[in-house]
């Protein structure tokens, strides 16, 4: 074995990153250069047919993604602004309950002052102040829709008038609420008081009609027997 042979062997490696010679950076080996992708194809490299399939599925995909999220936020939006408008239509039907009611209760509180200044009225005591201060409780009932009702001479009408005295007349072919003793009261079609009244009867009532029987002629009048048909 010669000297040379024996000598060890040195190797020297050019570890700096800019070249100096050109200026540029150099890529250590192993390594990318920046900017470099996996798997990214080289120039004039086709496509293969699984990656253009794949590559024509996933716009596909996503779509279809994003109209089943689209679907159902739009579902959801739209529950929620009907149960808002539920919740909406519930409040405002409890607070006008608990107006009416109100407005109800504080009108009966006053039916019986409006009585004492009707009966005021009819004996010609409401002058002067009494008077002012009168039309100042009607104009509250005004105000909440509160309407007196009942007047000599209408119809009886039991869901209206309360029946304190009957006779019978002559001159009324219906029952008829001839006198007004108390007036009554109601707020829309919501009766608060109903009027009391003495009613007047009919003296001779109408008859009510006979009804017919199933062949179509008239039931027979109490005392006659069946009909029979006439014989030959």
């Amino acid at each position: 074995m010669t000297a040379r042979e024996e000598e060890p062997r040195v190797v020297i490696r050019d570890k700096r990153r800019i070249d100096p010679t050109s200026g540029t950076v150099r890529v250590p080996a192993g390594e990318q250069p920046a900017g470099a992708r996996t798997g990214a194809r080289a120039p004039g490299e086709q496509m293969s047919e699984h990656e253009a399939v794949a590559g024509q599925e996933q716009p596909a995909m996503v779509d279809d993604d994003l109209a089943r999220q689209l679907a159902e936020r739009t579902e959801d939006l739209q529950r929620v602004t009907a149960e808002y408008a539920n919740y909406r239509r519930r409040v405002d039907r409890d607070r006008q309950l608990v107006v009416d009611q109100a407005a109800e209760r504080f009108a009966a509180q006053l039916f019986p002052i409006v009585d004492d200044v009707e009966r005021a009225r009819d004996h010609g005591e409401l002058t002067g102040g009494f008077k002012s201060v009168a039309d100042r409780i009607l104009g509250l009932l005004d105000g909440l829709g509160v309407e007196p009702f009942g007047v000599g001479g209408d119809p009886f009408d039991p869901s209206l008038h309360e029946a304190v005295i009957h006779d019978t007349s002559a001159e009324v072919d219906v029952p008829t609420a001839t006198t007004v003793l108390r007036q009554g009261f109601r707020r829309g079609d919501r009766v608060l008081r109903t009027a009391m009244v003495a009613v007047t009867d009919p003296e001779h009532p109408v008859p009510a009609a006979a009804p017919a029987d199933v062949a179509g002629e008239p039931a027979a009048q109490p005392g006659e027997g069946p009909a029979t048909p006439a014989s030959d």
